[in-house]
């Protein structure tokens, strides 16, 4: 079960015993928030958070020899270290809103001149200088992007863009490479909130992955949901939050009429992430595959399913916090 301390959710089981790489921003550090979160959520992996270089060219070949040297199961970037994750081949990686045209960036956003670091170095330098030759060196580091990428490696990486982001967009040439990418809900810069519910989803899909870790399903009726006004009923985002720390959660939509209210728009304003690729669109349900199926009363009975049923609004479950009690006693089971 998963621990709390002070300011963000523990898993202890989360990567356990593996190494996470980490590659902050431009003008950050190994000392940032976000290695802070990442040390928390994940108390028993080893994040590896090195101070990047100015010259780019010196910090990509600094993390080419991380790379060699500690072998990470997992590779996470932001920014300017998205950028950098994304090249570093043969690795699985998260890059979280990359700035993969870095000089173009610099240039429309005032990034040149002298620039203060956001987060203390171990060098202890607080400022440095941002001329046209440095512009030149990020713009060719970044014009490596995309080069010999295999199909296992575009299976590999995950793209994550800020909805909010007003700095960097580049999910468009992201996507022109790479399958797996999509919005969350945040800005450029993580806050806890989104990295909790868009980050750490993507990092248990992948250690799910590695360890070839199968978890019980659940099946959630998209009309279990919402109430009349189409908004969240109580509880259901706290429940779907707390389900997939221990099972794999998918949720179930009737077929999509074209031109109509798409299901799959109000997943992504509510449930966001923990829907991305696991959304069923089908009229039977009963042909689900699946240990647990929570839906209405008012649906057809899914006769012939293997799957426990669960009437959300019958006198067992009536809210979405009977629901979570009663997993709560399942242990993951």
């Amino acid at each position: 079960m998963a621990a709390e301390n002070s300011y963000i959710k523990q898993f202890p089981d989360l990567m356990a015993g593996k190494k996470v790489l980490y590659c902050h921003g431009f003008a950050s550090s190994g000392q940032s928030g976000t290695v802070t979160r990442l040390r928390s959520v994940m108390p028993n992996a080893r994040v590896i958070a090195p101070d990047l270089p100015i010259n780019p060219h010196e910090a990509i070949a600094l993390l080419h020899h991380i790379c060699e040297a500690e072998a990470p199961d997992l590779i996470i970037g932001t920014s300017m270290g998205g950028m950098y994750t994304e090249q570093l081949r043969g690795f699985d990686r998260i890059c979280i809103n990359p700035a993969l045209e870095i000089a173009e960036t610099m240039r429309e956003h005032g990034m040149t001149g002298t620039q203060q670091f956001q987060n203390p170095r171990l060098d202890g330098i607080q400022e440095f200088y941002v001329d046209k030759a440095l512009v030149k060196a990020y713009r060719e580091v970044s014009e490596q992007r995309f080069i010999g990428i295999t199909p296992e490696d575009e299976q590999r990486v995950y793209g994550l863009f800020g909805d909010k982001d007003d700095l960097v967009d580049t999910m468009g040439i992201f996507c022109e490479h790479y399958s797996q990418a999509t919005h969350f809900h945040g800005a450029h810069r993580m806050d806890d909130q989104s990295y909790m519910h868009s980050v750490v989803p993507v990092i248990r899909w992948i250690d799910d992955k590695q360890e070839k870790r199968q978890r019980p399903i659940i099946y959630i009726g998209i009309e279990t949901m919402m109430d009349s006004y189409q908004k969240p009923v109580s509880s259901v985002q706290k429940a779907v939050r707390l389900l997939i720390e221990h099972y794999e959660v998918f949720f179930v939509a009737p077929p999509p009429l074209h031109g109509g209210w798409t299901e799959m728009a109000w997943l992504d304003d509510y449930i966001n992430v923990p829907a991305w690729r696991h959304t069923i669109f089908t009229p039977r349900r009963e042909l689900l595959y699946g240990d647990y199926l929570i839906t209405s009363p008012r649906q057809e009975k899914s006769e012939g399913s293997l799957a426990t049923l669960l009437e959300y609004g019958s006198d067992t479950f009536k809210t979405w916090e009977d629901i979570i009690e009663y997993f709560s006693h399942l242990g993951g089971q």
